[in-house]
């Protein structure tokens, strides 16, 4: 840290505690050439896991909003909350495992689809008709196929 008076480079840490918030660590530092104290504030960089939509917009990663997903695809399922839980924590892991702090939302859908395949596969369908956008009944029978498709081999 640079002192604000000399510009000295090297300083010694002389008192450290926390604000009352718990957000952010005041120091107190001593210069170690001019001797003189200052004080700083050492806080967590926030900068939000952004996810990219389809039509390009970015927006802030939202938990529940998955989870809100998840739950809508697995109504009336036999799927446990630990479970659902346990893949919305995957998946954000996954965003902020993500060294831009950006990430597709195809990429966590087609993760979501593929977890949900394993899990319950009523569940998987009724995501993939939203996740998917199906226009007709057409589209759905075509995803009903190649999942049984799947099934069979």
């Amino acid at each position: 840290m640079k002192c604000p008076f000399c510009n000295h480079l090297q300083d010694k840490v002389v008192d450290s505690r926390e604000t009352k918030e718990g957000d952010t660590i005041r120091r107190r530092r001593e210069c170690l050439a001019c001797e003189r104290r200052f004080t700083t504030y050492e806080r967590i960089d926030e900068v939000p896991y952004m996810v990219v939509k389809k039509d390009g917009r970015r927006e802030k990663f939202d938990r529940q909003k998955v989870l809100t997903g998840l739950l809508k695809a697995c109504e009336k399922r036999p799927v446990s909350m630990a479970r659902l839980s346990d893949l919305v924590n995957r998946v954000e892991s996954k965003v902020s495992d993500s060294s831009d702090r950006e990430i597709q939302t195809t990429e966590i859908g087609e993760f979501l689809m593929e977890s949900l395949r394993e899990l319950d596969k009523i569940a998987y369908v009724r995501f993939a008709s939203v996740y998917r956008d199906f226009q007709d009944e057409q589209a759905f029978f075509n995803e009903l196929k190649n999942l049984m498709r799947q099934k069979l081999t």
